[in-house]
């Protein structure tokens, strides 16, 4: 991922924090659901490990059939731009000067970048001009893969240990804190990348989270409670 451009990397790492985003919102959801029917530490250790690894790996196949069928999408795309530089080269040059035309160049000038980056890479002018693909840095669905994996994973420890190092009367503060304390860095982080502002995503995805442990947690004890009544 060496020559990946900046702005690459930049999605790359705000994919990586949605990704985690979603590990502490979704496991918090399981263990706290759990902890409300129940406080024996192994069955709140299997649903925690149980939701972690059935969410990191429903990310990563996600992720990795999505990019894959984005890299079918440009690999098509140059294909049948490489077919059409070969069969008109003229028509072809017409239409990236046209492109540089439109984005507000004089004629002229439009011309002679078009002459010039097709006398370099003819495929990598048309293509960055025309859908924004670079030749040399097509998606990778591994490495999306992996990114997911790894982002929801770590996301996802933060409320399963949480919920099984405290003793069992302070496992749900000591959860509710610690969620709400990584979605604070995950809200920041997520805005700061966008350059949106921060306190309102803070704000949306603090109470996301703890709206989501509330009613798991509900859920979990009136189904505990029903279980043991009946």
């Amino acid at each position: 991922m060496e020559n990946e451009s900046f702005s690459g990397r930049l999605n790359w790492l705000r994919a990586g924090v949605l990704g985690a985003n979603d590990g502490i919102v979704s496991t918090a959801g399981i263990v706290v659901g759990v902890a409300g029917a129940t406080t024996a530490e192994g069955t709140l250790l299997l649903a925690g490990l149980s939701g972690l690894l059935a969410g990191s790996l429903s990310m990563a196949a996600g992720e990795y059939v999505s990019v894959s069928t984005q890299r079918d999408t440009e690999q098509a795309f140059l294909a049948t731009e490489k077919r059409e530089l070969s069969d008109d080269p003229d028509a072809e040059l017409d239409e990236l000067t046209q492109a540089y035309v439109d984005k507000g160049l004089s004629r002229d000038l439009a011309r002679q970048v078009a002459v010039e980056l097709t006398a370099r890479d003819p495929l990598s002018a048309h293509a960055e001009v025309e859908a924004g693909v670079d030749p040399d840095e097509l998606t990778n669905p591994w490495h999306a893969a992996l990114a997911s994996f790894v982002a929801f994973t770590l996301g996802a420890l933060l409320p399963l240990l949480a919920i099984v190092l405290p003793p069992p009367q302070a496992r749900v503060p000591v959860t509710v804190v610690a969620v709400a304390a990584g979605l604070t860095v995950c809200g920041w982080t997520s805005a700061r990348l966008g350059n949106a502002p921060a306190g309102r995503a803070v704000l949306r995805n603090v109470l996301g989270g703890l709206v989501a442990m509330a009613v798991t947690y509900l859920a979990g004890h009136l189904l505990g409670t029903g279980g043991g009544a009946a």
